[in-house]
Order: structure tokens, then sequence, then C-alpha cells
């Protein structure tokens, strides 16, 4: 967008004495001429641009000039630079590096980038899911219907859906959209979304109902009330995974009571366990429980 590249030339100018038509057109993509109309947009907005030609000449900011930081403060700053690092991880570096530059100013940094919050938002197959991010990010953009095939514990399925927002949750990628073969709103994990595919077909945006946007309870269907008890040796499992207050110390073990939002989860976390869990409620996981362990015993008979 011309308007991100005007701010993105503005900070190089602050960082620099002087830079050549050639180096920004190289690092903004663009040639020269769209280099040159973008100075002349500067200097028509109030900032003084000097441009001098020759050997040693080039395109400087005149002295004096200042830019008012006072805007955020450098806690407010320091928390955008961190989010900012977050999504670099999933996103295309040089993007990334050009939204970055935008905070430097010279040797006197509005604030330091080099910051204590490491956020990572990738996965062990980076490549794939930044792949998969900016195909969403571009379908949402252009209003076109996503396809794909969609792996789950029921099996496989093909899906198209209206695409409306990615959203990083419960330490993983979703994709938010309307499915045309549910006729409802959903929600589908990245990393069991294969075969994906921008159609050409478009669509007009919906209304979303507010609760809808509730996205904690999107992709699952089913309500499941678990009552469990856990060896005390556990306890840093359980904290790990919510947090100190999630279960009552009782003398028969931790007993954990816990809403969950799919059956397969709920098995897969408590196998995880092994024999230090004993489920209460309700039944259906118990014999879930029960059937995993026979499957489990006949590959070891």
């Amino acid at each position: 967008m011309k308007l991100d590249r005007l701010l993105g030339i503005l900070t190089i100018l602050l960082q620099n004495d002087r830079i050549t038509a050639p180096e920004l057109a190289e690092r903004f993509e663009v040639n020269r001429r769209t280099i040159g109309r973008d100075i002349d947009a500067l200097c028509q907005a109030g900032i003084p641009v000097v441009t001098q030609q020759g050997i040693g000449g080039g395109i400087s900011i005149a002295e004096g000039f200042k830019l008012d930081k006072s805007v955020l403060t450098t806690d407010e700053l320091s928390g955008i630079i961190a989010a900012l690092k977050g999504i670099g991880s999933v996103s295309e570096q040089s993007q990334f590096e050009r939204t970055l530059d935008k905070f430097r100013v010279g040797d006197n940094a509005v604030v330091s980038l080099a910051e204590p919050v490491v956020i990572d938002l990738s996965s062990h197959y980076k490549g794939q899911l930044t792949e998969k991010i900016e195909q969403i990010k571009r379908a949402i953009r252009e209003r076109r219907l996503l396809a794909f095939d969609y792996f789950y514990e029921k099996g496989e399925m093909h899906r198209r859906i209206e695409p409306y927002v990615a959203i990083f949750q419960w330490a993983a990628w979703y994709v938010f959209g309307f499915c045309l073969e549910r006729q409802d709103f959903r929600m589908f994990k990245l990393t069991r979304l294969w075969n994906l595919e921008l159609c050409d077909e478009g669509y007009t945006p919906r209304d979303i109902p507010p609760e809808k946007r509730d996205f904690g309870r999107l992709p699952f269907e089913e309500e499941i009330k678990l009552r469990a008890l856990f060896d005390p040796s556990v306890k840093y499992q359980l904290i790990d995974a919510y947090e100190p207050d999630c279960f009552i110390e009782t003398e028969d073990g931790l007993l954990l009571e816990l809403d969950f939002a799919n059956t397969g989860y709920v098995v897969s976390w408590l196998l995880g366990f092994g024999g230090k869990v004993r489920v209460l409620e309700p039944a259906s996981i118990r014999e879930a429980l029960q059937e995993a362990a026979r499957d489990i015993l006949k590959h070891y008979e």
C-alpha cells in the first residue's frame, strides 16, 4: 500500500543521513519513478525532504527535523513490538522487517527492539503454516472461497468455506469461516487442514451472530463435564495445563471438575496420565478409555 510505503520511506530517512533512490526502490520492490512520486508526496505533506544529485548525493531529511514520538509510551511500544515479533514468526520475513523498521530512528531508538519477551507462534512445520496463513489472509482480503481437505477423529472430509479470520488459540492456529456444507460458522485447525486452494468463486460477507463470536466454543459440538481423581504426583501437570485452582485436594487424590468440548481430546489427554487418573464421570469417557486400553493391550498380548 502507498501509505505503508510512505511511512517506511520516512522512517528510513530518519534513520540515515542520506540514501539513494535506487536503494529505496530495491528495498520496497518498486521502480525509481514510484520512489520519485513518493518523495513528492512526502514534500507535499510538509516533510522537508532534500534531494542532491551527483556523486555523494541522495535523498535526506532536512537537518533539525524531528518526529514526534509522544503518541505512544515506551511500554505501549514494547508491547506492540513483542506482538509484531510474534506475528513475524508466521509471516513473510521481509514484511515483518519493514514493519519493525518504523520503530527505529537512528541511534536514538524509540524503544529497544531486543525485547525480553519472545513470542513464537510457529510450529515445527513453519513453512507450510506461513503459506496457509498467507493464503487465508489473501482469501479474506479478496472475499474468495477456500477449499481444503480436513482430517479429524471421524475421518476425512472436503470443505469449502467463506473465510473471515485466522485465529491463534489453544496453542494452535485456526481459520474461522462459514462452512457451505454445514451451512453454519465453524473453525478448522490448520494442522489438520491440507490441500488448501484459493477458489475463483467469491462471496458476500455475512453478519456473524454475537454467539458465534465466542471462538472458544466454536470448533467442537460436544459438551463434556469431566470429574476425575488424579494421583498427587501429577499435580504439576494439572497446574501446567489448567492453573493451580483447577482441582481440589481430597483424601482420595486431586479432584478435577472441568468442562471439555471434544471426546477425542479428553481421552488422549487422560491416557497421558496412565494409571494415575480415575474418571468418575461421565460414563462415556470411562467407556472410551476402556476401549482405548483394550486396543493398546492387543498390540502387546
